[in-house]
């Protein structure tokens, strides 16, 4: 489903990204889990190009593009590749002066150019789907943070991508409001939705990741289900990064 291949990424002197390669299996959830400034939320957004690698391969369904340094990478690749993927922002990002209805179809309409009718009914279904129905016509600014963030994964689900890409999808809320959100990205687990996420809760990580990857100094320390990687992690700095985090999670 997707391969990233030896992925560099700098900005200035800082080497973010060393050289990084996973696979994301399709149907499943992966989870780029690391302290802040590992590289999880710089490798998700290579993943569709809102962050350019200075090389490597980035590659989703029948969408690749390799990238070398100082080579230029033409739009219509760029776009080809975008289409395949959805992004829940941390920050939600909704549009203000939207209702959460036509936040949703507003994709649809400017990008697709579905019909309008089209568009609303699909808006409505994937609103229902996150439990959003009730507030379709409510503004954002009456929204929760959790709400919004229901709206912005039911927004991203819209074109119906090959990837919902999440960057940090919890971390602007607070706990209850956490759970909300978790709730309905693990009905999307349960659903077959393929999922790479970037996080530092370890409590969505467990809840709904099939498989975990675990990120330091921009480079790969371990990879496996998401049961090896918290309960049997092979590497030492994956053990002390799980064991300083596990209070976040329910049950470990």
């Amino acid at each position: 489903m997707i391969t990233l291949e030896d992925i560099h990424k700098s900005f200035g002197d800082n080497h973010v990204l060393q050289g990084v390669s996973i696979t994301v299996p399709e149907g499943g959830v992966t989870a780029l889990i690391g302290a802040s400034g590992s590289g999880k939320s710089t490798l998700l957004r290579c993943v569709n190009l809102l962050e350019m690698p200075q090389s490597g391969k980035v590659r989703i369904d029948d969408a690749a593009i390799e990238f070398t340094p100082g080579g230029k990478v033409g739009q219509d690749a760029i776009l080809a590749l975008r289409r395949k993927t959805g992004m829940v922002f941390q920050n939600f990002q909704l549009f203000p002066h939207l209702t959460a209805l036509e936040n949703v179809m507003e994709g649809l309409l400017v990008v697709l150019k579905w019909p309008r009718e089209q568009a609303r009914q699909r808006a409505l279904e994937l609103l229902d789907k996150v439990g959003m129905t009730a507030k379709a016509d409510a503004w954002p600014s009456s929204l929760s943070g959790g709400q919004q963030q229901r709206v912005a994964i039911a927004r991203a689900l819209a074109p119906a991508p090959k990837v919902l890409l999440c960057d940090e999808p919890t971390s602007a809320l607070d706990p209850q409001l956490a759970g909300e959100v978790v709730e309905v990205l693990a009905q999307l687990a349960r659903e077959g939705t393929t999922m790479l996420m970037a996080t530092h809760d370890l409590r969505l990580a467990a809840t709904i990741a099939s498989n975990v990857v675990f990120l330091e100094g921009g480079e790969v320390v371990e990879t496996g289900s998401g049961v090896a990687v918290f309960h049997q992690p092979r590497d030492p700095r994956t053990k002390r990064f799980v064991s300083t985090l596990t209070a976040q999670v329910s049950g470990l």
